[in-house]
């Protein structure tokens, strides 16, 4: 796993697997976003399953399922709602952390 810090409350990487999360939990991180869309790509864990390990890991994770290149006005205030109630840094995931750079960027972060 490679973050990627944007800022002190924004951090990217790629696509994390379920087992993952309670090692962000002993990295701090208290709130994960998925920017990917169930069925994406071959091999790619499904929400439900990543949700599952991050509730087990007490990780928040949230779902904004964004196709590439094409951020919905909806979505993009549904990431400004969730990181205005993070404490600390939120960390945003996609296939590569490349769409979540650019949705953080589009909605002003």
């Amino acid at each position: 796993m490679s973050i990627r810090v944007i800022d002190e409350h924004y951090h990217v990487t790629g696509q994390l697997m379920p087992v993952q999360m309670s090692e962000l939990a002993r990295l701090g991180y208290r709130t994960v976003i998925c920017l990917r869309p169930d069925d994406e790509a071959p091999g790619q864990p499904a929400f439900a399953d990543l949700a599952a390990a991050a509730r087990a890991a007490g990780v928040e994770l949230h779902h904004i399922p964004v196709i590439p290149g094409r951020m919905t006005p909806e979505q993009g205030d549904a990431l400004k709602s969730i990181l205005q109630t993070v404490e600390g840094a939120a960390l945003a995931f996609c296939a590569s952390g490349g769409r979540c750079a650019a949705a953080y960027q589009a909605i002003g972060g």
